[in-house]
């Protein structure tokens, strides 16, 4: 089955097209750019590179795998619509998966925390075991405010920019990685499991808000 994956939880603006096997995932195509206010800019030719560098019709597609951040509240809406307008359109299953899950580097050797930049000068973050599955979050948080009890490791774009405050080693992965997001959906994708409601981890409110009264209009 061909799989697209997007991902737009972060800078990094992500697309990439597998094939999904009873045994296998075969990377076909990726295409990604980092760039943190370019995601409605990036993602549909990337999305179009992916297809063309595969030679493969977008009515070929069997499913799409969306990360449902945490992420900043634009850029993560970019992916996801796109993910679900396509899915409808093209009446095929759309999955999603938490994209710090697909941050976790594979063999790490103990417990990790991946943290993302949220801005604002917060993290998103998340704990996992030795074997990537999650045990705590997502959270959004100060960075001094992470746990750290027990880790000597950190991963992720947000851990790196505050290395300092973590004090701890910073593994080398950034950003969401899409051969990940299709792995932790691969067993739904195998299975035909039934499309999911793509609802986005957003943790926080967006900046604007409506306002609670209305004002009167002068003639």
């Amino acid at each position: 089955m061909l799989v697209l994956a997007l991902d737009t939880s972060s800078a990094a603006v992500t697309a990439a097209l597998f094939e999904v096997t009873d045994d296998a995932v075969e990377q076909l195509a990726e295409r990604v750019t980092v760039n943190a206010r370019g995601h409605g800019e990036h993602l549909a030719p990337n999305i179009a590179a992916c297809l063309r560098e595969a030679a493969v019709a977008p009515g070929a597609l069997g499913a799409i795998v969306a990360g449902l951040g945490p992420g900043p509240f634009t850029g993560l809406r970019v992916g996801l619509v796109t993910a679900a307008v396509l899915a409808e359109l093209l009446a095929i299953p759309a999955y999603g998966v938490c994209s710090l899950d697909a941050v976790v580097p594979a063999g790490q050797p103990g417990e990790l925390i991946v943290a993302t930049d949220a801005r604002r000068k917060e993290v998103y973050w998340a704990r996992y075991d030795a074997a990537g599955g999650r045990l705590d979050g997502p959270h959004v948080a100060r960075p001094a405010d992470v746990p750290l009890d027990g880790i000597t490791a950190v991963a992720g774009a947000g851990a790196r920019l505050y290395r300092d405050v973590f004090g701890v080693a910073v593994l080398d992965a950034d950003f969401p990685a899409a051969p990940a997001l299709v792995a932790r959906a691969s067993d739904r994708i195998r299975s035909g499991t039934a499309s999911e409601p793509l609802t986005p981890l957003y943790l926080r409110r967006p900046d604007a808000q409506p306002s609670p009264t209305s004002k009167a209009v002068s003639r």
